[in-house]
């Protein structure tokens, strides 16, 4: 993604669409390369069904008004969700919030890995951490 007028604009209109289709979309943000959001799923909702709503219209719409000045953005294949419990909820709109100030230290891939060692979870391959 381009600048950070841009990335507002898709933001902006990720969560109005998010609306129009029942997706309760708390809060959304991100940096240059990866965007983050904060999601409550329905019971007749999963993350799956939900990427690939949002990922697939923002894309379509963002190169139908030219948004990033040419008209082959798409977004990666993959994504990476986790729960938050009620009581991170604050914490996690924090960070989510900050993301120009996180990125300043460390890349997103940086950050991602640091995550996902702290917290054991498999590595983007699919495979268990060591």
């Amino acid at each position: 993604m381009a600048n950070r007028n841009q990335r507002i604009a898709l933001f902006k209109h990720i969560k109005q669409y998010a609306k129009t289709k029942n997706i309760y979309l708390d809060f959304i943000n991100g940096h240059s390369d990866h965007v983050h959001a904060l999601i409550s799923l329905s019971c007749d909702q999963n993350i799956a069904q939900i990427a690939k709503l949002l990922k697939g219209e923002s894309s379509n719409w963002a190169n139908k008004n030219n948004i990033f000045g040419t008209d082959d953005f798409e977004w990666a294949d993959s994504y990476y969700a986790v729960s938050v419990s009620c009581s991170q909820v604050e914490a996690v709109r924090n960070y989510i919030k900050n993301q120009e100030t996180h990125h300043q230290k460390n890349t997103f891939e940086q950050e991602c890995d640091a995550f996902i060692s702290q917290f054991g979870f498999a590595s983007r391959l699919g495979e268990p951490l060591a």
